[in-house]
C-alpha cells in the first residue's frame, strides 16, 4: 500500500512551490463551499439531466473543474458531513451513523479540528449558514468548532416554509410544524422564520460576503434542499408547471431554488470584485433519496442515498477558483470530499493535511497527472466498500428480511432496543465492478475475479484496521435491497 504520509508530505511541498502567491495575506483568496442535501446526481444539467435546468451550477463547472469522480465518504447525511468537515474518514473519531435525534446529548468528537479551525487560524472569517447535523450541546455547536458566524438549523432537516401558505406545494406531512429541535438559529438563539427557507439561507449567505468583503473569507453554505419534505413556491413552481407528477415538480422546484442560489453568491461575488480570486465548491453530502417515490434521479448510476452504490455516493462535484484553476476542465481519477480540508488549507497558504485529506490543487491545475489516491474507501458497521482505479468492491450483510418488514416509514426495519449489531452472522454478498466499464454497476463480477476480490479485501482489511474500533452511537437505522437476486441489510 502506498505511504500517504509520504505523499501528503510531498503534495505540500508541490503546493507552496506552485502556489506561492497564495500566502497569509492579501491574495489569500476567499472559499465558498455550497453543500448541498440529497441532491441526485442526474438532477442538474451539467451531470446530463434533460428535466431539471441549472445553468447557474453549470456555469460553475464551465468556468472551474468538473470533478467527474467525485465522491462523499458516506451515503447519509451526518457522517458524510463529519468527513467533510474534518478531512478525516468519520469512523476514525467514531461518527459512523445518522444519530437519529441522538444529536441533543451526543455529536462530532470534540478531539477533531473542522476546515473551519483550520481557515480562522490562517486569518480567514469564517461563516456557516444551513444544516449542521453535528450535534446540538454547545461544545459541539458550530461556533464551538472554528466558525465566527452561524445561522441556520442544528436538526438534520426542518420545513421550508409553512405548507399551507399561499401557493405553496407540498408533498406528505414530514416535518410540517418547526419547534426548538428543528428550529432555525443565530448563533445559539432560536429565531422565527416565515419565508422559504433556501432564500433566506441565500440572503444570509449574500450578506456574510457583503459584510467581509475586505477580508478573505471562508463560507460554508449547507443548504437543506432538496431534502425532504418536499416543498416549494410558486417563484420556483412555475419554471416546471408542465411536469404532471407532483413530486417530480416540487423537487425539480427545489433545485432550482438552489440554482437561484448558486447565481445571486456568484453575483454578489462580482459585485464586490472577489469572483476572480474566490474558490467556489460545489457538490452534495450524498445521492438522492429513492423513498421519494421516482421524484429525484442518480442516472446513470445505480442505488441511492443509503446505498454504497455509485447512486449513494458519487456526487456532482465542482471546484471553481478563475485565479488559480482551469476552465471548463475535467479531472477524471477518484477524488472525495475528504479532500477539501487540505486543499482549502493550501489555497489559504496554510497546508494542513490528514491521512486521509489530498491537496488537490495540483491535480486540478494539470501541473500533475496523477491520481490522488490509490483507494477510495468506506465504511457503515459490517458495510465495506473499496475503489481503485478501475475495480470496486462492496461487501453487504445477508439477511432473511424481507419487503413486508419493513414498517417504518421511509422504508426501514425498527431496530433493535440496543441498535443493530456490527457483524455478520448470515455471511456477506460480495459485488464486484468494472467500475469504467460498468458506471451503473449491472454486472457482479466476483465470481470471475477472485483474485481481485482478494486483493481489494486485503487493501481494505489493512485500511479498517487504522479506523476507531467503535462508533459514538450504534446504527439504528436499516433498510434491505435486493442486489443481484439476493437479499441484503443497508446501515445507515
Amino acid at each position: 500500500m502506498a505511504n500517504h504520509s509520504s505523499i501528503s508530505r510531498l503534495i505540500t511541498l508541490w503546493t507552496l512551490l506552485l502556489f506561492p502567491a497564495f500566502s497569509h495575506g492579501q491574495d489569500q483568496p476567499s472559499i465558498v463551499l455550497i453543500f448541498a442535501d440529497d441532491l441526485g446526481y442526474g438532477d442538474v444539467s451539467f451531470c446530463g439531466s434533460e428535466l431539471i435546468s441549472t445553468p447557474n451550477i453549470d456555469a460553475l463547472a464551465d468556468n472551474g473543474v468538473r470533478l467527474t469522480q467525485g465522491y462523499v465518504s458516506h451515503p447519509v447525511c451526518s457522517p458524510s458531513r463529519a468527513g467533510l468537515l474534518t478531512g478525516r474518514h468519520q469512523q476514525r473519531h467514531g461518527w459512523e451513523f445518522n444519530p437519529m435525534g441522538r444529536d441533543v446529548d451526543n455529536g462530532m468528537s470534540v478531539e477533531e479540528r473542522t476546515f473551519a479551525d483550520e481557515l480562522n487560524a490562517a486569518g480567514y472569517a469564517t461563516g456557516m449558514v444551513g444544516k449542521w447535523h453535528l450535534g446540538y450541546q454547545k461544545p459541539h455547536h458550530p461556533l464551538s468548532r472554528g466558525f465566527d458566524e452561524y445561522f441556520g438549523v442544528l436538526a438534520g432537516g426542518s420545513i421550508f416554509i409553512d405548507p399551507a401558505a399561499e401557493g405553496v406545494e407540498a408533498v406528505g406531512r414530514q416535518g410540517a410544524t418547526r419547534s426548538s429541535r428543528n428550529g432555525v438559529y443565530r448563533g445559539f438563539e432560536e429565531v422565527i422564520v416565515e419565508q422559504y427557507l433556501t432564500d433566506v439561507f441565500t440572503d444570509e449567505a449574500v450578506d456574510f460576503i457583503d459584510r467581509h468583503q475586505d477580508d478573505p473569507f471562508f463560507l460554508y453554505l449547507s443548504h437543506t434542499t432538496p431534502h425532504t419534505p418536499l416543498q416549494a413556491t410558486q417563484q420556483y413552481l412555475k419554471k416546471y408547471a408542465h411536469i404532471k407528477d407532483k413530486g417530480q415538480r416540487i423537487y425539480a422546484a427545489m433545485v432550482d431554488s438552489l440554482d437561484e442560489s448558486v447565481r445571486r453568491v456568484v453575483e454578489k461575488l462580482k459585485a464586490i470584485d472577489k469572483y476572480e480570486n474566490t474558490m467556489i465548491v460545489f457538490l452534495s453530502d450524498n445521492g438522492c433519496a429513492g423513498y421519494v417515490n421516482g421524484a429525484c434521479t442518480n442516472s446513470p448510476f445505480a442505488g441511492f442515498k443509503r446505498y454504497h452504490q455509485e447512486g449513494g455516493i458519487h456526487v456532482p462535484f465542482v471546484v471553481s477558483w478563475p485565479a488559480g484553476l482551469p476552465k471548463g476542465k475535467s479531472f477524471d481519477h477518484p477524488a472525495m470530499s475528504l479532500d477539501l480540508l487540505a486543499t482549502f488549507t493550501a489555497a489559504a497558504g496554510k497546508p494542513v493535511t490528514t491521512e486521509d485529506s489530498v491537496n488537490l490543487l495540483p491535480f486540478l491545475s494539470g501541473d500533475t497527472v496523477e491520481a490522488p489516491h490509490e483507494y477510495l474507501y468506506w465504511r457503515a458497521g459490517p458495510t465495506k466498500a473499496i475503489r481503485g482505479a478501475r475495480w470496486k468492491m462492496i461487501k453487504y450483510n445477508k439477511t432473511d428480511y424481507r419487503p413486508e418488514d419493513l414498517s417504518l416509514s421511509g422504508s426501514r426495519i425498527a431496530p433493535p432496543d440496543e441498535g443493530w449489531p456490527t457483524d455478520s452472522p448470515l455471511g456477506q454478498v460480495t459485488l464486484l465492478y468494472d467500475i469504467n466499464a460498468d458506471p451503473g454497476e449491472t454486472t457482479n463480477l466476483a465470481k470471475d475475479n477472485p483474485d481481485v476480490v482478494e486483493l481489494l479485501s486485503a487493501e481494505y482489511e489493512a485500511w479498517a484496521r487504522t479506523l476507531q474500533a467503535e462508533p459514538i452511537l450504534s446504527p439504528m437505522r436499516s433498510t434491505i435491497a435486493n442486489m443481484h437476486g439476493e437479499w441484503v441489510q443497508l446501515f445507515f
